[in-house]
């Protein structure tokens, strides 16, 4: 196999990983349903509520791809700014702006993921880390949270597969 079609095989499956539901249930459908009266709601204090964990993804993700293509990027403050205040009740404007956030910053990682220009062996100027890393951190991170969303979901009653 030359090098060219093992870095689009890379790509390929980089997308797929990004879009889920190859070892795990797909976003939109994770998310699919949700009762608005649960969405900010905690099962317990070991767990976040679905909204914490979906808008801490989208800042995660955001700042991810940000560090890797934003040359002006500045690292927001942890844990401040990576988390929302917790036991709010969340409106159905706060919801949709953070679903549609997540899924157009995934867009972005699948445009980056998929982009041919970018080497993604390459190092993030300015860094120490590749393309491949960052895109790898989103992938990881979001199914980890996708995962928490799910148990939080069963933990509520709200899950039905």
């Amino acid at each position: 196999m030359d090098m060219c079609a093992e870095k689009d095989g890379l790509r390929e499956h980089l997308v797929k990983s990004l879009r889920g539901g190859q070892a795990f249930v797909p976003y939109r459908k994770a998310l699919e349903g949700v009762k608005p009266e649960l969405r900010g709601v905690r099962p317990n204090d070991a767990l976040h509520s679905i909204y914490e964990e979906l808008e801490h993804m989208r800042l995660a993700q955001k700042d991810l791809l940000d560090f890797a293509l934003d040359p002006d990027w500045k690292p927001p403050k942890w844990p401040d700014e990576f988390w929302p205040q917790p036991g709010k009740e969340v409106s159905d404007e706060e919801w949709n702006r953070t679903v549609n956030g997540f899924f157009r910053d995934l867009n972005r990682a699948i445009r980056l993921a998929e982009d041919t220009k970018v080497d993604l062996l390459s190092i993030v100027p300015e860094t120490e880390n590749t393309y491949l890393r960052e895109v790898m951190l989103i992938i990881e991170h979001n199914s980890y949270h996708l995962g928490k969303i799910l148990d939080i979901r069963k933990a509520l009653g709200d899950w039905r597969r």
